[in-house]
């Protein structure tokens, strides 16, 4: 297995998301004719707590196991890096299993608060069932994530990539095929159809899980090596592992609870206060928990991929004590994340109602919420890498404060958010919306303050960059503003937004690329002399 380069472990790692998002995009259309929004309500309910537990039993192992693993590399320290692999899945297990009990046995209490009051919605037995069915998932996942973590200490990013897209078909197919029998063959009803959907998550994980260890297996970086340093002891591993993971999963934990918080709260506030049907307020519940964040999958999946390669990376710079290198890399990560995601985000914001109706149909509720859900994923995506470096450089506390803050601003706002847009005469839900991006607004704002006055990460450059980008960006938003004027908007067939789409797509990002290659802002943004794949298309 081979070692990547920061732009080249990029670019892998992204590939790979794209195309695990893109089949998570593209069944979504047959799986929302199957389960409809109170289905999707229901499947949302379940992932969105299985995601909270499992933040808990692993969320920050997979990150300190690649930031050990790439410190005993660094200090030659060979020996101990495959340790480091055996003592994290020992205590993986225990925290996995600790986390399936609870999951399992709390599924009823954890429905009886999601649960909305009123006729036509989920009920707490069909919550209970679907809760109790995704948490087996907790027993393979976290695995599969410390072998990837593991694989990405060693800067070898094409592994993890693939196993993530075994991992999605076979997720996809257990899903499409589980609901299609246990509703048109087995008549097994919704809630086990969607049962079924979340079960897929277990299966999914277990045959990437095979693929990540046939491989791990027939390499040799399990094998000992000459040591330069002294062994680390098992209790110093375990204490470094634990040092780096408990405030990873304080923080993915917390960043979970925005989601958990909008849910509830959202909930909350349109049925008790609003007065607003099951219906409708699971319909809009499903565009948060999981519809519309599908679509924000795709814009994440840009951002993930450079975290992958920026984690070991940075902690190479860091641990070599390369400031200099490590505020170059956190600039050129957030460089690239605003040249790719801003306009992206505007195209998407601008066409809601065309993507809405080739996947869902057409759907005035969906695209009026998702039109201001979208930014959910910039601004969140942007904060995400920001946390990721500063979790790097071990700046934990700071972290935490940032999600912290922002957390509270959410959860003290949201409510009166969503009545204020409803007085309004607005939709109440994009209340909560705003309301979250004013949260990331300032979680970032702290974050950056803090790398920049008291660690002395400059980003002059950043800044230096973003003004180079005003003259394509805003060319970019003018186009679309006449592309959207002259495109067929409210047609109501599936088949035909795929053409228009599609060609207003090209149109956009053509010219906008055009502009970024001509003005040399693309040869400076994708600047890497390890890359043979930029040498080959000369943009280096």
């Amino acid at each position: 297995m081979k070692k990547n380069s920061f732009l080249g472990g990029a670019l892998i790692s992204t590939i790979g998301i794209i195309i695990v998002k893109i089949i998570g995009v593209i069944y979504v259309i047959p799986f929302n004719a199957l389960i409809g929004e109170k289905g999707g309500a229901l499947y949302g309910y379940g992932y969105n707590v299985y995601a909270l537990f499992l933040s808990m039993s692993s969320a920050g192992f997979p990150f300190a196991v690649s930031k050990l693993t790439s410190e005993y590399i660094a200090l030659g320290n060979k020996d101990d890096v495959s340790r480091v692999y055996k003592i994290s899945k020992t205590i993986i297990f225990l925290l996995s299993a600790i986390m399936f009990i609870l999951l399992f046995l709390l599924a009823r209490p954890i429905a009886k608060m999601i649960a909305v009051s009123g006729t036509g919605g989920n009920t707490v037995d069909d919550i209970v069932q679907v809760l109790r069915l995704v948490s087996f998932a907790i027993l393979v996942v976290p695995f599969l994530s410390v072998t990837r973590g593991f694989l990405q200490g060693h800067k070898i990013i094409t592994p993890g990539s693939v196993s993530q897209i075994i991992e999605q078909l076979v997720r996809v197919v257990v899903i499409l095929g589980g609901c299609y029998l246990a509703l048109h063959v087995f008549n097994l009803g919704l809630t086990k159809a969607v049962g079924i959907s979340v079960f897929a998550a277990f299966v999914g994980g277990l045959i990437s899980l095979l693929y990540l260890q046939i491989k791990l297996h027939s390499s040799n970086l399990l094998e000992k090596k000459i040591t330069v340093e002294k062994n680390a002891t098992t209790k110093r591993i375990i204490r470094s592992l634990f040092f780096y993971a408990i405030p990873y999963v304080v923080i993915s934990l917390v960043s979970n609870l925005y989601e958990v918080t909008d849910m509830v709260i959202v909930q909350r506030v349109m049925s008790d206060i609003l007065h607003a049907s099951a219906t409708v307020t699971e319909s809009v519940s499903s565009v948060f928990t999981i519809w519309g964040g599908k679509f924000n999958g795709i814009i994440l999946a840009l951002i993930m991929g450079l975290n992958v390669s920026l984690t070991p990376n940075l902690v190479d710079s860091f641990t070599r004590k390369d400031i200099k290198d490590v505020t170059s890399k956190i600039n050129k990560s957030l460089e690239l994340i605003l040249f790719i995601i801003v306009p992206l985000t505007f195209f998407i914001s601008a066409f809601s109602g065309p993507l809405w109706t080739m996947f869902y149909g057409k759907s005035f509720l969906g695209t009026d919420v998702y039109n201001y859900f979208v930014f959910y994923a910039l601004f969140g995506g942007v904060f995400t890498v920001i946390v990721n470096i500063l979790q790097s450089l071990s700046k934990y506390k700071e972290v935490i404060v940032s999600i912290v803050i922002g957390l509270i601003f959410n959860i003290i706002f949201d409510g009166p958010f969503i009545i204020l847009w409803d007085k309004l005469g607005l939709m109440p839900a994009d209340g909560a919306v705003v309301c979250g991006l004013v949260g990331y607004t300032i979680s970032i704002s702290y974050s950056l303050i803090c790398l920049n006055k008291r660690y002395g990460i400059s980003f002059r450059e950043l800044f230096t960059t973003i003004k180079k980008f005003i003259i394509p960006w805003s060319i970019f938003i003018i186009i679309l503003v006449l592309v959207t004027h002259i495109a067929p908007m409210n047609l109501s067939g599936r088949l035909i937004q795929i053409p228009i789409m599609s060609i207003s797509g090209l149109v956009c990002f053509s010219i906008y690329l055009l502009i970024t290659y001509k003005s040399g802002l693309l040869k400076e943004l994708l600047n890497d002399p390890d890359n043979k794949l930029l040498k080959k298309l000369k943009l280096k």
